[in-house]
């Protein structure tokens, strides 16, 4: 008894010194944010003097040369329609790998699998090639078309592995009363799988929109800037304002919070897409 409480001491002392060793800087993030600059000179660890204000959001959210909050909209065009088409695609393509069989099935999945190591820089030429023979360069439409190329392949595998362990009963009970394969998808299939859609929704969402490379490949012009492009762009040439570059920070991130916040109660159970069966 003695020795399980020890042990549960250590893994407590250790969990504990993880979380602070992780939570600090994001402290000292928020500290600069919300602090003027005079005040963080020196170490946002001194509070005192301590004069929280919000002067670093709104200077970041209507920056002059780089409006945070045009970003952000333009950030919110690319993620939502680049979590929505992949989503649908992969879903109808990971439903059907769990319960068709076709001629080299295997080899198939494997090639998604696969797909999934592919390094983003080693394929940047030929990307920006590809678009710009097609015309897409400095697009929305450009930038979405290229997430939604890149969510497919693990959001298949994905959803493939979650739809493996839902039983198949209600589908053939379905198929009996006359529906046909999308109307057994769409409307048995599916709901069942909401967990699952949860859990990938978020993680595509949070990628899509903490993107940086894949936009820094294609969009260039100054209004069409995503959120995370016109965060460097605040650093000056001569001084660096890091409350404002923290508060910018800190409101690029809040939003994927809100959507995993949202999402949470479905977020664990969705984890099963990524067993391997």
């Amino acid at each position: 008894m003695k020795r399980t409480r020890r042990e549960t001491l250590v893994k407590t002392v250790v969990a504990w010194i993880v979380a602070l060793i992780w939570i600090l800087p994001l402290m000292g993030v928020v500290m600069t944010a919300l602090r003027p600059f005079s005040e963080v000179i020196d170490g946002w660890w001194k509070l005192e003097p301590f004069n929280a204000t919000l002067s670093n959001f709104s200077g970041a959210l209507n920056h002059r040369t780089a409006a945070l909050y045009k970003g952000m909209i333009n950030s919110l065009m690319i993620a939502i329609p680049a979590t929505i088409a992949p989503l649908l695609l992969a879903a109808l393509a990971g439903y059907g790998i769990s319960r068709y069989g076709f001629p080299l099935r295997k080899t198939f999945i494997l090639t998604v699998v696969l797909t999934l190591a592919l390094p983003q820089q080693m394929i940047a030429i030929p990307i920006f090639r590809i678009m710009s023979n097609l015309g897409l360069v400095d697009t929305f439409f450009g930038l979405i078309l290229l997430h939604t190329a890149w969510g497919i392949p693990w959001i298949t595998f994905f959803m493939r592995n979650y739809f493996k362990t839902l039983p198949a009963d209600m589908e053939e009970a379905a198929r009996i009363d006359g529906a046909g394969d999308f109307g057994i998808f769409f409307r048995v299939v599916l709901p069942n799988a909401f967990p699952a859609i949860a859990s990938a929704s978020a993680l595509q969402f949070t990628w899509v929109w903490s993107d940086f490379f894949l936009a820094l490949i294609l969009i260039y012009s100054p209004e069409k800037l995503l959120a995370t492009q016109r965060i460097p762009l605040m650093r000056g040439v001569y001084h660096v304002d890091w409350g404002l570059l923290s508060a910018a920070s800190l409101l690029v991130m809040i939003v994927p919070v809100l959507i995993y916040v949202l999402l949470q109660r479905y977020y664990v159970r969705g984890m099963v897409g990524w067993t391997i069966k």
